[in-house]
């Protein structure tokens, strides 16, 4: 998440610059061509090109607000996620009270939260087929502004904290580590239930909690499992190539007109013009990309390094602990 005012230009324009030499090549062809061979047929009324652009715009923006949509469904669902963990973690405190040991008790069942939201952020950030943050040159040359934490380490090494090693080998064997760990986090509840450490009552309202951190679990793997569909996706990126395509040879025969009372240098206006309306255009549809997967590791993701370590911080003080973790720092305003 960027926590700027805006994208500077000597980041936004690097991130966008296979756009303008693409805008370039297409305008500077057509031109050369008109301009040195006389290719008169080249210039094309400006309707058809208008039309294009009018369907590649509503694609666009129909795009680009689901794209958004995605990413707010995905910070609100991780809004859920730190409600429902301060709520448990409220909980745990006050309803585990067995005398002596009520600390370490409530500090292992935390402490196994904790690791679910280890588990779930780093099952997040594993890449799909279809994110391009790893595959796409201007989003790997970007990534040298920041680093994506669930990159730089492994989920085993992140776990030895806060789960046993018996515990910890045994959710490493698994699939879906964090499913399981709320798995062994309900078996744990139950136990306590049996012994009498946690009444029924208040063992039903932790069970509920683990429910609802279910529910945003899954949703969060909805969206990260499926992806923005394919079909629109292409349809925007063909509309928006053969609509840079016509552009230049539009602006050949609006700037033709003008070539009499002007002279024959107008004609190579067709490149600036050209390069502007097509880099809006291609901006847009590469803005809406990079919108689509909001847990790949990209400089436009939801947090949920952050906020996992803010819930972290938050549970440790209900707990009484002074030796807190840092909080997550924004790298040139990139926040993980």
């Amino acid at each position: 998440m960027n926590i700027s005012t805006h994208y500077r230009l000597h980041h936004f324009l690097p991130w966008t610059k296979q756009k303008i030499i693409k805008m370039l090549f297409l305008s500077l062809v057509p031109t050369a061509l008109f301009y040195f061979l006389d290719w008169n047929w080249l210039a094309i009324p400006w309707v058809p090109v208008a039309l294009v652009g009018t369907a590649t715009a509503f694609i666009s923006g129909f795009k680009n607000t689901q794209t958004y949509n995605r990413m707010w469904e995905a910070r609100t669902i991780y809004g859920a996620i730190i409600n429902s963990s301060r709520a448990f973690g409220m909980m745990t405190k006050d309803f585990v009270r067995t005398g002596e040991n009520e600390k370490d008790l409530q500090k292992e069942i935390v402490y196994r939260h904790f690791a679910w939201l280890t588990a779930l952020r780093f099952q997040l950030r594993e890449t799909k087929s279809w994110e391009n943050i790893k595959t796409k040159s201007y989003n790997k040359a970007y990534l040298k502004y920041y680093k994506v934490p669930e990159w730089e380490s492994n989920l085993e090494d992140e776990l030895k904290t806060f789960l046993s090693d018996s515990e910890r080998q045994h959710i490493l064997s698994t699939k879906n580590r964090a499913t399981q760990i709320l798995a062994q986090q309900s078996e744990r509840l139950k136990a306590l239930n049996k012994q009498g450490v946690i009444s029924d009552f208040n063992y039903v309202a932790l069970e509920n909690q683990l429910k609802d951190l279910y529910d945003q679990q899954g949703k969060a793997e909805r969206i990260k499992n499926f992806p923005y569909p394919r079909q629109f996706s292409s349809i925007n990126l063909y509309f928006t190539n053969l609509l840079c395509l016509l552009i230049p040879f539009g602006f050949l025969g609006e700037l033709s007109k003008l070539m009499d009372k002007n002279g024959v240098w107008v004609i190579w206006l067709t490149i600036p013009l050209s390069v502007l309306v097509g880099w809006v255009f291609l901006v847009l549809e590469q803005i809406g990309e990079s919108t689509e997967n909001p847990f790949e590791g990209g400089a436009n993701d939801i947090p949920i390094t952050q906020i996992s370590r803010m819930i972290e911080i938050d549970l440790r003080e209900m707990l009484g602990e002074k030796d807190l973790p840092p909080a997550i720092q924004p790298q040139n305003n990139i926040l993980m």
